[in-house]
């Protein structure tokens, strides 16, 4: 299960009310967060898990295109120190969370589900963020929230192209020709979703596509005009959607099993912020899977 914290987090903030601690601090998007997270190992029982944030120095997308992301506003004071505390308590319960200058979580993961799916696993990738569902094959699924973060949709290789009219490889071609609102890049003016989707379908990406501009113009001079028009838009767009899977650093999926959780420091970093229900669920969770496995080991004796 890999997890990507900024997103998550960030749902969790404006999802959950403001709670606080008797002291007044912030805890709303700490518990969102926990119980988000305790509820998906409940339910998918996952072997490894990773948690990816972001780091506040610039990426290189920043350093290629000046208004990547620019318009997005700083983080809240009280979200930040959330933030915070969410990786204080994943350090203290030892669950291997990552981040890395100049990249963001999406790339952490991209790198992660590459590596595991290699190794033959199965791979639940939890994330608020589509750029992620270029991702999806045959061994790695997208979980995203639909409601809240009570509800989550499954996006296998099916969803993806019933739902964009791609296939998930495609997807990065479908955001350099429609281009992305949220990251802030505009794509090909005058193209949306339907007809952008029409052409990667039929060219099978956007490279492909502006080298058959002639045969296009034939059909609808217009189309091929608004290509000609966006085309530099366009190959920026690519680039900026693609999410990277060599990412330079290192992880020990030994280091990242489910098992070496610290359940103690778990329940003690939740208890700090006086959440009652979360340490409860903890114990719940890991305790069953504890009798699971002594149930596993008695069948095998």
């Amino acid at each position: 299960m890999l997890v990507d914290g900024s997103a998550i987090v960030h749902r969790a903030y404006h999802a959950m009310p403001p709670f606080t601690t008797s002291s007044g601090v912030p805890t709303g998007a700490v518990h969102g967060f926990f119980s988000m997270f305790l509820k998906l190992i409940h339910e998918l029982k996952p072997a490894h898990i990773v948690v990816a944030f972001d780091r506040p120095k610039p990426t290189f997308r920043q350093e290629l295109y000046v208004g990547y992301q620019a318009q997005r506003p700083k983080m809240e004071s009280d979200l930040s120190e959330q933030y915070q505390a969410i990786i204080d308590i994943l350090r203290k319960a030892k669950i291997q969370e990552f981040a890395v200058d100049g990249y963001e979580a999406d790339d952490i993961i991209g790198t992660l589900s590459e590596k595991a799916k290699d190794m033959g696993n199965i791979v639940y990738i939890v994330t608020g963020d589509r750029d992620m569902l270029q991702l999806v094959n045959h061994k790695t699924k997208v979980l995203m929230p639909v409601k809240g973060i009570s509800e989550v949709k499954v996006f296998d290789e099916g969803e993806v192209l019933t739902k964009y009219n791609v296939e998930p490889r495609e997807i990065v071609d479908l955001k350099a020709l429609t281009g992305d609102p949220s990251d802030n890049y505009p794509g090909v003016s005058g193209i949306g979703p339907k007809t952008a989707a029409t052409l990667v379908r039929h060219y099978g990406n956007v490279d492909n596509i502006y080298k058959h501009l002639d045969e296009i113009a034939i059909k609808n001079k217009a189309l091929a005009q608004k290509l000609i028009d966006g085309a530099e838009s366009a190959q920026i767009g690519k680039t900026l959607a693609k999410i990277v899977t060599d990412v330079p650093f290192v992880c020990d999926f030994a280091d990242c099993l489910t098992s070496k959780i610290d359940i103690g420091e778990f329940k003690k970093a939740l208890e700090s912020y006086e959440f009652k229900t979360l340490p409860r669920r903890v114990d719940e969770i890991f305790n069953q899977k504890q009798e699971i496995k002594k149930e596993n080991q008695m069948k095998l004796l």
